[in-house]
């Protein structure tokens, strides 16, 4: 078996032809060849069959009863497709389109038959039939094809109605396109999957999200059942599946403070209420409900900054069903009340993240009032994909595959093409961009819901790809072909591939350019910031939210697409990864070692010439220091012009070298992929735990040194160490002193020459400097 090389893993440009041309080098060659439509230049022209299906007229009856159940069924070769059943009625109205792909046409015959539907075997009523060489062509933004009345005739020729069809050869710009039946949708013996309705392609939006602040404050008037005992009381806040608790506070007035803030994230339409239970504990494991109260989001305020918002008093229900009851309907004779004071809104002013932090589509506030207007525009197209097996059918192997991309609000799903492992997608989207400083993200899935929706199985990752939109240069159209990787328990694995065309255009440079400029988040997570815990506590529960309400459309995208495509997993262990982010670590200061590694050859005179000249420029930059600045940012330019030439010519993708893939070892890899929580064995998870020690025991010492040094530094002063501290003030005075009456490049030209002086000059052991500094004091000792 051959072994992987690193181009097995790269992105591959490619020179497509596409709507708008062939694509060379990132620009169109248009040559002879006409544009498709102008919104359709990113995919590749795929020639359709289109037959709508609008309604019939004057069905004669089939049966003894007298009765007609009508149906059409639409035939090209071994492909067809039918329409639902009327029960008893010989007007049916249909209105369904039905689209053929150019590469399934078996047949220059088109057949629309109309049938009767029968317990044991359904009657032909009649048919019509089409040459596709007579066919219209309509090239959009033509006007739709008018439909036609043609008679059906049976068997014999005799007419039996007529049936209102409109027939005409498209392409995938068509706006029939999207709500047609597809004919890639069907295996090739021609038999149609149980639940089509997943397999059509769809464009979702996410729910708005807000941040709901809960500030409860105190509560007056509580009745406990024993009044004799200690309150030990606590607010209990739900909203949905979230639910957080206030600290318990006791009491032996009736009327606790607790003072404390939780966050909740919510959706719109605002749905669930806002529930608060103030709960006594009366016992281990037992409390009891003291009240309730119900709030309906609807109603709650809503602000777009940091203005202070006013607390209100509710009314305390003993029962929740009380509780839900609106204001104009309490009953008047009650005349005590317990109540809780509270502060409650939506925080609109940030950002709900609901994805990873690094790699974000969306960088708005929720208050629309904030927006900006838009810098460009990004286009996408989806081509094709190349794909390894995903599962066994009839005995072969064989895929599913729809692919899913999202970036901003806006999430878009392929249609499903059936038992392919090459499938053709050819569908373009666009989004508005209002951040470059954004990623797009496109996932590879196999459909597990289409021949058995019912045994809950899940849809098959293949893959994903990831795109900046701050790479991309302006109006250039990126072809290129992407690894689809994925790491498993053997190790890192090559999928297949999926081609992309992918254009941003930019609407305003100079807003755009300004952009750099601005902050990265909206402004309130800079006068108010979150902390790391509830950021990550609040992206989970949006990741939840918005899962849930998507597996709500039809068809459904369902929660494990989502929770893969917002990177719900990022921040559970992984030595991979921390190796990977350790190697980075040491990548962002080797500059600073080479450059330390550089100072360190002159100043030990390896090579003599070399250092000669630094002695030169080092007494021009001290003669001169007004050139010291401009010295330094012309290296720079200079440094960033000599780099132009090897600048990026892809995307940036996955890196099998960064991620570390190519350098685990199979239990860190099964470590990686275990459930959260863990399924091994005990004797796994203690070896695991014991490794874990261990490494955690290294970066315990490595953190633990830093802290020496920096604490060191602060002994200088500190008169821990007194003899340290005197000799440390008695080198500042004499300091002060000489430098007063010494010129300060006389000064840097001594410290300079005296660092670079000759091998000849230098000791074998430290210099006095660094013996006093290893010498002072540290915390280390006061440790435990």
């Amino acid at each position: 078996m051959r072994r992987p090389s690193p181009m097995d893993y790269a992105v591959k440009e490619t020179s497509p032809i596409l709507g708008g041309g062939r694509v060379v080098g990132g620009r169109v060659l248009r040559g002879n060849r006409p544009a498709t439509s102008s919104s359709y230049d990113l995919v590749e022209p795929m020639q359709y069959l289109f037959v709508r299906v609008v309604k019939a007229r004057d069905l004669p009856t089939m049966d003894m009863t007298g009765s007609l159940d009508p149906y059409v069924v639409v035939k090209v070769g071994n492909f067809k497709g039918s329409t639902n059943h009327f029960e008893k009625n010989q007007n049916p109205e249909w209105n369904k389109v039905f689209a053929f792909a150019k590469d399934n046409q078996q047949s220059t015959t088109l057949e629309v038959v109309v049938k009767d539907k029968d317990r044991i075997v359904d009657d032909v009523v009649g048919t019509v039939k089409f040459d596709l060489y007579d066919v219209p062509r309509r090239v959009p933004p033509d006007s739709p094809l008018a439909p036609e009345w043609y008679r059906i005739e049976n068997k014999n020729g005799e007419k039996k109605g007529e049936l209102m069809l409109a027939v005409w050869l498209g392409t995938q710009a068509d706006e029939a396109f999207q709500d047609a039946w597809h004919s890639d949708a069907v295996s090739p013996d021609g038999s149609t999957t149980s639940n089509y309705a997943q397999i059509r392609s769809k464009v979702y939006h996410s729910p708005r999200l807000w941040y709901l602040r809960v500030k409860v404050i105190e509560a007056q008037d509580l009745v406990p059942s024993d009044k004799s005992k200690v309150l030990d009381a606590y607010v209990k806040v739900q909203i949905g599946n979230q639910i957080l608790k206030t600290r318990p506070v006791q009491s032996r007035v009736m009327n606790p403070q607790w003072n404390q803030e939780l966050m909740f994230v919510a959706s719109e339409p605002f749905e669930e209420p806002l529930i608060l239970q103030v709960e006594d504990r009366i016992g281990p494991n037992k409390d009891e409900t003291i009240g309730n109260v119900i709030i309906p989001i609807s109603t709650i305020e809503k602000r777009a900054d940091d203005r202070p918002i006013r607390g209100k008093w509710f009314h305390l229900e003993k029962s929740m069903s009380s509780a839900m009851e609106e204001q104009g309907k309490k009953k008047e004779k009650d005349k005590f009340f317990s109540r809780i004071h509270v502060i409650v809104f939506l925080d609109g002013g940030y950002h709900v993240l609901d994805e990873s932090t690094y790699y974000s589509s969306d960088l708005r506030p929720t208050t629309r009032q904030l927006w900006k207007k838009p810098v460009g525009v990004l286009e996408l197209g989806i081509l094709n994909a190349d794909v390894l097996p995903t599962k066994t059918r009839e005995g072969r192997g064989t895929s599913d595959t729809y692919c899913v991309a999202k970036y901003g609000h806006k999430w878009v799903r392929t249609r499903t093409i059936v038992d392919n492992l090459n499938p053709k997608y050819n569908e373009q989207y666009t989004w508005e961009v209002y951040d470059t400083a954004t990623v797009l993200t496109l996932g590879v899935f196999d459909n597990a819901q289409l021949h058995n929706s019912s045994n809950g199985n899940k849809d098959s990752k293949i893959g994903k790809v990831r795109i900046r939109i701050s790479t991309l240069e302006t109006g250039r159209i990126y072809t290129h072909s992407y690894p689809l990787l994925s790491v498993q328990n053997s190790g890192l694995k090559k999928n297949g591939e999926v081609h992309l065309a992918i254009r941003f255009s930019s609407t305003s440079t100079i807003n755009m350019m300004a952009l750099y400029f601005k902050p990265h988040l909206p402004k309130m997570h800079y006068t108010k910031p979150l902390n790391i815990m509830d950021q990550e506590r609040l992206r989970h529960q949006a990741v939840n939210i918005v899962a849930a309400r998507l597996a709500r459309a039809e068809p459904p995208l369902r929660r494990e697409v989502v929770e893969y495509m917002s990177d719900s997993d990022s921040h559970l262990w992984s030595m991979r990864r921390s190796k990977a982010n350790f190697n980075r670590l040491k990548e962002v200061f080797s500059g600073l070692n080479r450059v330390a590694s550089w100072l360190g050859e002159i100043a030990t005179w390896k090579n003599p010439f070399t250092t000669v000249l630094v002695h030169i420029l080092y007494l021009m930059l001290v003669c001169f220091p007004e050139l010291i600045l401009p010295t330094t940012f012309l290296y720079m330019f200079v440094i960033g012009m000599w780099k132009w030439r090897f600048r990026p010519r892809f995307p940036p993708h996955m890196d099998t070298k960064i991620s570390c893939t190519d350098m685990i070892n199979p239990d860190e890899l099964d470590e990686e992929l275990d459930t959260f929580p863990t399924t091994k064995s005990s004797d796994i998870v203690r070896w695991r735990y014991d490794r874990l020690r261990s490494l955690a025991g290294r970066v315990q010492s490595v953190v633990g040194q830093i802290a020496t040094q920096g604490e060191r530094v602060h002994a200088l002063l500190n008169w821990r160490d007194p003899r340290a501290t005197s000799i440390f003030m008695v080198f500042c005075l004499v300091s002060a002193i000489v430098l007063y009456v010494t010129p300060p490049q006389m000064m840097i030209i001594l410290a300079g020459f005296y660092s670079m002086r000759h091998p000849k000059l230098r000791g074998k052991t430290p210099a006095p400097p660094i013996s006093f500094f290893r010498r002072l004091p540290a915390l280390t000792d006061c440790m435990l």
